[in-house]
């Protein structure tokens, strides 16, 4: 039995119209109770307009939409009822909901319903997150290829494959007795186990590359005091966000900014100059500046091109190299003195530099239109299933008996259910749908 919930869909603020979601097994019931037509009895999916009215006083005039199960988005008996736009008009159909029978509804609840029905995949669940915080239509339109479910067929291969040699093995335990079985010897296993693991690396890779599509990437703006990490900054944003002057140590904390280039979002942050300082607050900053340089994905070393290196500039070289940087020498406008990438970030010339970020980010024009699993969880879980199935062959090469080769086997048919939801997976679909919106 699953009981009537309800939220608005849409955002809380006035506008010209708004939805209010219902959905469970007794919600035709629920919203009789409190409009002026029997809709009970209606048993196909229809719109009709009426009235929502609590103890013979009108709320609103409506527009209800009627869905019959299983030919909804949570698989359940819904409704939608489109009111005017009135916070106060939403409130009130929403209270006059619960007052006969209805409960509010959770964060995702009705996405969490639509899986509980089969109606979408975990992968699919995700997705519907992803479209809405989207900050780009790359990341959208790669978001809504999961929607689709064209990345969870992207899994059925290799769980059909490794599904099919499974049960292999389990009939050759089970009935060693008959001839005609095909052998689940070790050959075929790592011929098998060979293929998969080609497959999964194509799909990490893509994988990877959807993410960044869809979370962006970080870049630490890093160099001594005054070679221009803020004006830099500023030329990726075309604003004043930070402050720059001549003086050196003008930045004392991160600055952060988010810009998009070609569908790349670039979340920047410009950190306080990597030198020894006396100064307590200036010293807070450093090793601010250097958690960051830890947790970004790019380390871009800015120099000051119109000088030559000093201590200063090698020691930050030295201290970011595990770091694989792109150094990058500014003020070209000035007499460059150094060999390598040179911007004028004061006149905005950084053409040169966004250029090899792309190349360095190695995103081609197919990634932006191939679907791909793109978050930790399931890239995380793809990379389980990897490490298992060499496991698997290393078992097979070792010699050691199929039943135990299938053990490691197992463990990456596991997983592979694990990025769709299959199986039991109710906790962590719980902490997915946490992180969704009310009403959706």
């Amino acid at each position: 039995m699953f009981e009537t919930i309800v939220a608005l869909a849409t955002a809380p603020i006035k506008s010209a119209l708004s939805i209010i979601r219902l959905s469970g097994d007794d919600v035709f019931d629920v919203v009789s109770r409190c409009c002026d037509k029997d809709i009970k009895s209606i048993k196909e999916r229809t719109i009709i307009y009426t009235s929502i009215i609590d103890e013979n006083k009108k709320i609103d005039d409506v527009v209800m939409l009627l869905y019959r199960a299983p030919k909804s988005f949570t698989g359940e008996d819904s409704i939608e009822i489109i009111c005017h736009g009135s916070p106060l008009i939403c409130k009130q159909i929403i209270e006059t909901c619960i007052k006969y029978g209805a409960r509010m509804a959770t964060n995702g609840e009705f996405s969490s319903r639509a899986y509980m029905h089969n109606k979408i995949d975990l992968v699919q669940a995700e997705a519907i997150n992803d479209v809405i915080n989207a900050t780009t239509k790359e990341a959208k339109d790669l978001s809504l290829l999961s929607l689709d479910g064209q990345t969870s067929s992207l899994l059925q291969p290799i769980k059909t494959k490794i599904a099919d040699i499974l049960s292999l093995i389990e009939v050759n335990i089970d009935y060693p007795e008959y001839e005609d079985i095909e052998v689940a010897n070790k050959e075929t296993i790592i011929k098998v186990v060979d293929e998969l693991i080609k497959e999964i690396d194509v799909l990490i890779d893509d994988g990877k590359k959807a993410k960044i599509i869809n979370e962006g990437i970080k870049i630490a703006i890093v160099g001594k005091p005054n070679v221009g990490k803020s004006s830099l900054l500023n030329a990726f944003l075309k604003e004043d966000k930070a402050i720059v002057t001549e003086i050196a140590g003008t930045t004392r904390d991160v600055v952060e900014g988010q810009t998009s280039i070609d569908g790349l979002v670039l979340h920047l942050f410009d950190t306080a100059g990597i030198h020894d300082s006396t100064d307590k607050i200036e010293a807070i900053g450093i090793e601010k500046s250097k958690k960051t340089i830890k947790e970004a994905d790019i380390v871009l070393v800015v120099l000051d091109g119109s000088n030559k290196l000093d201590e200063e500039d090698k020691e930050i070289l030295e201290y970011t190299k595990e770091y694989n940087p792109i150094v990058v020498y500014n003020k070209s406008d000035l007499n460059n003195k150094n060999n390598g990438l040179s911007i004028s970030a004061l006149n905005g010339d950084i053409e040169p530099l966004i250029s090899v970020i792309k190349e360095h980010v190695g995103l081609d024009e197919k990634a932006f239109s191939k679907p791909a699993l793109n978050n930790a969880r399931q890239i995380g879980l793809l990379t389980k299933a990897r490490e298992s199935l060499i496991n698997a062959k290393n078992d097979a090469s070792n010699d050691l008996t199929v039943d135990l080769i299938a053990t490691s086997l197992y463990d990456a048919y596991t997983a592979i259910l694990q990025i769709l939801g299959e199986g039991n997976q109710i906790d962590i679909a719980k902490e997915i749908f946490s992180r969704f919106c009310v009403g959706k």
